[in-house]
């Protein structure tokens, strides 16, 4: 039987991507481990980029999650989000006042960044509890925009901080539960991570900077971002432990649950290579984005953690940490 959350890359590998076997010459990057985007060549002078992702949440939020995932995604690959179309499902009992304020959210995120909402598909089911919301966007990319390649002796960079969006999710979600621990002040400002979300910014900065590799931090937290990018790439990688960079917030919400705020949701936290990490992280600092050297990448396909004298190997990616707090709810 499957685990809830992101399927582990064995499932994904045995009974996704070895079913997938047709293939088109327009097609220039398609379905892997690790990979975001779809890129399509249908023209000399640009390409077509595209991505994917479910979220079901509180009708609040789910378009904050579900919009920058996508419009992220789209950004570290070089492109320029250009629309999106939304897939839109709503629990049975939904009032219209509800959708209203969930599309006028969808805007307004998508107006910050001059992305256009091209159409999707709406309707109200019985079989589900939460709003699920399935956005595919759009992106153009020139040739240019391209990342040079990851190779080994690079600068791994992450910028602002691992676990946001899982921790606005757990405040905004578990906030009684909370309470009966921590102030509410602490927890609201938690809540207000999601002004840290989109890394369209610092994507567009890495590009100028002398980026060679991007790749955002999602679902399976900044380890499983590290695994994925250093699979795709085929490098192994030195990572220093306490140099990721985490809000106490952040720490406090996951020792509430006991959970591991390295495989929490990290949405909003960019990944990045560099043959100049330091001058990476200041031109992001000079635009106002807090960044940091955490490692190196290696030759080889070690990928190792180090936290002072102690030396561990990262392992693929295992299932949210968020998924381990709804599966505590279910058993109470």
């Amino acid at each position: 039987m499957m685990r809830n959350g992101k399927i582990s890359e064995s499932v994904l590998k045995r009974s996704v991507l070895r079913k997938v076997k047709t293939e088109r010459e327009e097609v220039v990057c398609g379905a892997g481990i690790g990979v975001d985007c779809a890129v399509f060549s249908f023209a000399q002078d640009g390409e077509t980029v595209l991505s994917t992702n479910p979220v079901a949440a509180p009708a609040d939020m789910v378009c904050a999650y579900g919009i920058h995932r996508t419009l992220n995604n789209i950004a570290a690959a070089g492109a320029e989000p250009v629309g999106i179309l939304l897939s839109v499902m709503l629990p049975e009992g939904t009032e219209e006042k509800e959708l209203q304020e969930m599309m006028a959210q969808a805007e307004e995120i998508c107006g910050r960044y001059h992305v256009q909402i091209a159409g999707g598909h709406t309707e109200v089911t019985e079989t589900i509890n939460w709003p699920v919301l399935t956005v595919t966007g759009i992106g153009k990319r020139n040739e240019a925009a391209k990342e040079r390649r990851i190779k080994p002796g690079q600068d791994v960079v992450v910028s602002k901080w691992i676990g946001l969006d899982g921790t606005v999710r757990i405040a905004r979600e578990h906030r009684e539960a909370l309470l009966t621990r921590y102030p509410a002040r602490m927890i609201d400002e938690a809540a207000e991570f999601e002004q840290f979300f989109s890394v369209i910014p610092e994507a567009a900065t890495a590009r100028k900077s002398g980026v060679c590799g991007i790749h955002d931090a999602s679902q399976g937290g900044i380890f499983g971002a590290l695994w994925e990018m250093a699979n795709g790439a085929g490098v192994g990688l030195e990572i220093d432990l306490k140099k990721l960079p985490v809000r106490q917030e952040t720490i406090e919400l996951c020792e509430f649950f006991d959970l591991n705020p390295y495989e929490l949701s990290s949405g909003g936290c960019l990944l990045m290579t560099a043959e100049d990490g330091n001058g990476l992280v200041d031109a992001l600092k000079k635009e106002g984005i807090p960044a940091v050297v955490v490692g190196k990448t290696t030759d080889g396909n070690d990928r190792v953690l180090f936290n002072e004298e102690e030396r561990r190997f990262l392992e693929p990616p295992k299932t949210d940490q968020l998924n381990k707090v709804r599966k505590e709810e279910e058993l109470e």
